[in-house]
């Protein structure tokens, strides 16, 4: 199986696994996130997917542009590593990991970052795939991310998430604040639902949609798509259906 690289040239013609469904609603979808991509190629992202109608890709870009409140110098960032569906258990994993080290190790790099979770989560890489294959832990923020490398060098400075994430807080404190991006193509349509219940509830609700990687890095959740907090405190990054989230509510009343 070979994968295809999404460039410039053939974004507009070919998937990108987020959205692939034919239906205007899907479209829609692939055609914003496809439209965050064209803004983040000139950045130094990359994004491999498999030559296959299916979602198997790897999105990754320099630490320095990535949008996820992390710093550090000359690390490649994984924001995504995601094989579903019936192409599990094939490989296809590693392969599109190994292609991003090798990709990171030839441009001078560092090593290689990605933020994963202290225990297994939605939308989120299990931690022990990374951990088998030479990654360690070298940093955490409340209240389950964690942050692993691959290091090349093993003098190289470690990055680390800011304050603000490490804490797990933002400055709004009254209410749900839904701090997103169109990293994910689902992301503003769903806040924008959630942001709606939480009125219906009696709760106040900001919405804040991320415009640049500064801004990602200073108010986005480690996640980076989004970060649901409720008077302050992070809540959750997990991207749910309105029944959901009014158990959730429900709960914590």
């Amino acid at each position: 199986m070979e994968f295809i690289e999404i460039n410039k040239s053939n974004i507009d013609s070919e998937h990108i696994c987020c959205a692939i469904g034919n239906d205007k609603a899907n479209k829609d979808r692939a055609q914003t996130k496809k439209q965050w991509l064209k803004e983040r190629l000139s950045e130094g992202l990359v994004f491999k997917r498999l030559n296959k109608r299916g979602k198997v890709f790897i999105e990754y870009i320099p630490l320095e542009n990535a949008w996820k409140p992390v710093c550090g110098e000359n690390y490649m960032l994984i924001n995504c590593l995601w094989v579903s569906g019936k192409y599990k258990d094939k490989g296809l994993a590693t392969k599109l990991l190994n292609s991003c080290i090798e990709d990171s190790r030839n441009r001078g790099m560092n090593g290689v970052a990605v933020v994963t979770s202290t225990k297994v989560k939605p939308f989120l890489t299990d931690k022990r795939f990374f951990l088998k294959y030479g990654f360690l832990s070298v940093d955490k923020a409340d209240p389950y991310f964690e942050l692993l490398t691959y290091k090349f060098k093993n003098d190289s400075p470690e990055p680390s998430f800011t304050e603000l994430a490490r804490r797990g807080v933002c400055e709004y404190k009254d209410g749900f604040s839904f701090i997103f991006s169109n990293q994910c193509p689902f992301m503003e349509e769903y806040v924008g639902l959630l942001s709606s219940v939480a009125k219906r509830r009696g709760k106040p609700s900001r919405i804040i949609q991320l415009k640049n990687s500064k801004d990602a890095k200073k108010w986005g959740s480690p996640f980076g798509t989004l970060g649901i907090y409720y008077e302050g405190d992070f809540l959750t990054h997990e991207l749910m259906t309105e029944a959901k989230f009014e158990k959730t509510i429900d709960a914590m009343d």
